[in-house]
């Protein structure tokens, strides 16, 4: 339990002090923003601060930050870790410098930017992989949310049709008509679950594995873990410490403020906010898996299915059961419908959120306006045509699904490390610190290499092959760079 007490300090003081260094880093100013002088009261319009923070906190949010922290603390208590060092000086200052870049060049994306600081065949690429994520999570985030839904009230069906919709409605009206409306209702939900958990957690005040006691990986001990804490834990602990994804998320944000200065508290402040997310649902993870948390929250009549079933506790129990059982048993049925609409809010918002971004990706890709509500209806048709037949192959191939859910994992760290690199560009153009992010990117470059080459869902390599060939890869990435910011500084002597 002390562990979890000075990580979430650690958060609250990465958000006091280093938020400021990456801000002072960055200097903004009192220029006119994008929603000041571009604005067309569909993308580009001003919203208040709190609202926008709202927004963006789901928007990043999604199921990450909890079934991957659930997944991520099968390894021990090195998740704490992870979480704490990554959010700090890797996630939050991703999402932040990449979104006043994004900021300072009129809100433009992810794959724009790429193609600005690392040049056109990396734009090209990532406007294809940046289109790819994003239909794959707004599908994945239809059916997701519906069979929570549905083990409330209704059918499992109804709820896709509905949740769809609700998309469609998020991806073409003006962004303050649902958007700007509903996210900061269902921002309220899902801050209620975590600050619900979090008293709970401090009341009970359970034994749970410290940090202190070993960063070995428990899962392969314990439950036959497979997989070996680096690059895995990095991966399957994303949104809740290193996401490329919220850099597809924050340029809809930067169309929305009316000042720069507001950057710090939106951008880096959400991030810690979900890095908190991920801290209250690894320590739960910590609790039920690794001190008999299990015995005590689950009805007699699941231990017993459990103790027949020969499965280990990690095989048994996977990331979505334990949400359930713990809600219900720590917060009774009120507040167990009121967790679970949280957990619910964030897939469907970052669900809607990733079709909106698929269509500004196209927009700008093809430089094309988005004015008029007939040329956005036809520019999300073939997104929404995509994304309509993965929904059904999802509904199909459930099994299926989950792996190619590992490739879109390890896809939102391929773009942190993308945007860490053209940040760091930037960065160097400006003559400012560039090692605020260098050092991040430099470390999530031979993450998902690593991962790419020692995964048994792509190249399966052994280990040893796998690190030292991603090391190598990783220098040469150095290298690259030193070469090009020589070239750079003599250019521009």
């Amino acid at each position: 339990m002390i562990s979890f007490l000075i990580s979430l300090v650690a958060l609250f003081l990465g958000y006091l002090l280093y938020s400021r260094v990456a801000e002072r880093v960055f200097g903004p100013d009192d220029r006119l923003t994008p929603a000041i002088r571009r604005a067309d009261k569909i993308d580009y319009i001003v919203l208040p601060g709190w609202r926008i923070f709202m927004i963006q906190f789901l928007n990043i949010a999604g199921t990450g930050p909890i079934f991957g922290a659930i997944m991520g603390a099968w390894f021990g208590p090195s998740a704490y870790l992870w979480i704490v060092f990554g959010c700090i000086f890797g996630g939050a200052v991703h999402d932040y410098i990449s979104g006043m870049i994004s900021l300072r060049h009129d809100g433009i994306g992810q794959a724009e930017l790429t193609g600005l600081y690392l040049g056109s065949t990396a734009r090209k690429a990532m406007v294809v992989f940046t289109m790819l994520m994003m239909v794959l999570v707004g599908a994945f985030f239809v059916y997701c949310p519906a069979i929570i839904l549905s083990g409330i009230w209704g059918e499992k069906m109804m709820w896709v049709g509905l949740i769809f919709l609700y998309y469609v409605a998020t991806t073409i009206m003006p962004i303050d008509k649902v958007i700007g409306r509903v996210y900061p209702a269902f921002a309220l939900s899902m801050l209620f679950m975590v600050v619900a958990l979090g008293i709970v957690l401090v009341i009970k005040h359970p034994v749970l594995p410290e940090v202190w006691d070993g960063l070995g990986n428990w899962g392969a001990e314990r439950f036959g873990l497979k997989q070996s804490i680096f690059p895995a834990l990095f991966v399957t602990i994303a949104c809740g410490a290193v996401s490329g994804f919220h850099a597809t998320q924050s340029p809809m944000m930067a169309r929305c403020m009316k000042s720069e200065r507001q950057g710090r508290p939106i951008f880096y402040g959400a991030m810690i906010t979900e890095g908190v997310v991920a801290l209250v649902w690894a320590t739960i993870s910590n609790y039920f898996f690794f001190s008999g948390g299990w015995q005590n929250v689950c009805p007699p009549e699941v231990v017993e299915k459990f103790q027949a079933s020969g499965l280990t506790l990690i095989q048994f129990f996977d990331a979505p059961t334990v949400v359930n059982i713990i809600c219900s048993s720590w917060l009774g049925t009120f507040g167990s419908i009121l967790a679970l609409l949280g957990i619910v809010a964030a897939p469907i918002t970052t669900g809607g959120s990733s079709f909106r971004a698929a269509r500004l990706i196209l927009s700008e890709a093809f430089g094309l306006k988005q004015v008029s509500a007939r040329s956005r209806l036809l520019l999300s048709l073939p997104v929404f045509a995509v994304g309509i037949a993965l929904l059904a192959w999802q509904i199909g191939n459930p099994s299926g699904f989950g792996t190619v859910w590992q490739y879109v994992a390890w896809g939102t760290q391929a773009m942190a490390a993308v945007t860490l690199w053209f940040s760091t560009v930037y960065l160097v153009r400006e003559h400012k610190c560039y090692w605020l992010t260098l050092i991040p990117g430099i470390f999530m470059t031979m993450v998902v290499v690593d991962f790419l080459l020692i995964s048994p869902t792509t190249f399966g390599l052994p280990a040893t092959l796998s690190h030292t060939t991603a090391a190598i890869v990783t220098v040469a990435a150095i290298v690259r760079f030193i070469w090009w910011k020589r070239s750079f500084s003599k250019a521009t002597a």
